[in-house]
């Protein structure tokens, strides 16, 4: 963060300092929530959980070289009190963004977030320091923490954000307003929150509703092949740029194929000129990421020529999605278990049907939450498609929307041992420690809940012998 004073950072959220003898005093180091984070020169924000009260780690962080706590009330160490300490770290990142003359590019949408931003701030760091997103702390107390790791050397800030319903979004850019706003699309994921496509859409599209006009330099980005977000241009005053496969997208992509490991390549396409781009990551889902992130980079000044290059070594920043592991004996294990909803699931199958080359698939898939109404035919769908793509071995993990998995897959002409539903994450390694052969690819997906990571970490641990160690 910039150096503030802990004066100056009283003002800005409208606290009372308490015990502190030199509010003079300047936070140089990082705003933090965590504990464990605090060091010198840090600001403790001390938040009340369900389960740990962030103020009974006043002193220990103080210890640590914090120079105080921002608190909802006194802790007998250096303090700065106030009412909601959320909204105050909301204020604080506000300020801070707005003395910066970082440029702050902002992106939603239903499924991809997290590994397009990955790309934008792969691609946008390779021309000047860009600040983004860790993972996806994308909501009220991530974004404004991100926000706030910015410096004067910052030239551009990204930053994903997440809605769990109608205003969440125009909260978000109320903290950190951008200048550029991407829109990926608008899919299933939390459809069970939200009531619907048009509700989710209605969310998203505040982000280009809080763009500047065009004149101002405000440029709202829209996935020309999503009909929703496609709309979206008619709520904002931005210039509108389309990425996609439309003949009317000014970013496209052409050539489009998948290496023999899985991995895109294709033809960019940008107003200024074209460029060949082979991606690291795996799975054609990607070269609509990577349309995405080109013509975010673009509208910044960045060549055909150099986005393409970028592009091609970007790898993949955030754990747990298409993490691609090959183990001794030659099995390979593709760990996308972050997070799941019917368009990822679709993706991630399509990319183990295009690495298989030859080899035995298996998809161990668990249930994709918050889908409302639709839960059970979507996990029908998914496993459907499943023998639609030839996977050889379908595992499904977990309670009912397992099952349906299952049976999605046996009516469709799964039969014998090529699908099974286990009960949970450890009848999964012990199916496939018992089956699994040298040469496997083996896709581990499910909503985070679900908490299918522990299978993939269980299949890269390798006893004395080869086998497999469940966790």
């Amino acid at each position: 963060m910039i150096a503030l004073s802990l004066a100056e950072i009283a003002e800005v959220v409208g606290g009372q300092t308490h015990d502190i003898p030199d509010p003079s005093v300047q936070v140089t180091g990082p705003v933090v929530r965590d504990s464990r984070e605090a060091g010198p020169g840090s600001l403790f924000v001390a938040f009340v959980g369900e389960r740990v009260d962030g103020h009974d780690f006043a002193s220990a962080v103080v210890e640590a070289g914090a120079v105080a706590v921002l608190a909802s009330r006194p802790v007998g160490v250096p303090a700065i009190v106030v009412e909601d300490v959320q909204a105050a770290l909301g204020a604080l990142a506000r300020h801070v963004v707005g003395r910066l003359g970082t440029t702050l590019v902002a992106l939603t949408g239903s499924a991809g977030k997290t590994s397009t931003k990955d790309l934008i701030a792969q691609v946008l760091r390779s021309k000047a320091p860009t600040v983004f997103t860790p993972g996806s702390l994308n909501n009220e107390i991530g974004l404004p923490l991100t926000a706030l790791t910015a410096t004067e050397e910052t030239k551009f800030l990204v930053l994903e954000m997440g809605a769990r319903g109608i205003g969440h979004i125009r909260y978000l850019t109320g903290l950190t307003p951008p200048k550029v706003g991407l829109v990926l699309n608008v899919g299933s994921a939390h459809i069970g929150e939200f009531g619907g496509r048009e509700q989710i859409a209605e969310a998203k599209g505040e982000l280009v509703e809080a763009l500047p006009p065009a004149e101002e330099g405000g440029v709202a980005i829209l996935n020309a092949d999503d009909p929703l977000v496609r709309a979206m241009a008619s709520r904002t005053k931005a210039k509108v740029i389309l990425f996609g496969e439309s003949d009317e997208a000014d970013v496209s992509a052409e050539n489009v194929r998948l290496t023999d490991t899985g991995q895109p390549s294709f033809r960019l396409h940008t107003p200024s000129g074209a460029s060949d781009v082979t991606m690291r990551l795996y799975g054609e889902h990607h070269v609509s990421n990577a349309l995405a992130a080109a013509a975010v980079a673009h509208e910044l000044g960045m060549s055909a020529d150099e986005i393409a290059r970028a592009l091609s070594e970007a790898g993949s920043l955030s754990r747990w999605r298409m993490e691609v592991t090959e183990r001794p004996d030659g099995v390979t294990v593709v760990n996308d278990a972050y997070n799941a909803n019917p368009e990822s699931m679709r993706a991630a199958l399509r990319a183990l049907a295009a690495m298989a080359g030859g080899r035995r698939t298996w998809a161990v898939l668990g249930k994709m939450a918050e889908l409302g109404d639709e839960a059970l035919a979507e996990h029908d769908a998914v496993g459907r498609l499943a023998v639609r793509l030839n996977v050889s071995k379908l595992v499904a993990v977990g309670g009912r929307e397992a099952a349906w998995l299952q049976l999605g897959a046996y009516n469709e002409g799964s039969w014998g041992e090529e699908s099974v539903h286990v009960s949970d994450a450890q009848a999964a390694v012990d199916l496939l420690r018992s089956q699994l052969r040298p040469g496997d690819v083996v896709l581990v997906k499910a909503s985070r809940s679900v908490g299918l990571e522990s299978v993939a970490q269980a299949l890269l641990e390798t006893g004395a012998e080869g086998e497999v160690a469940a966790r």
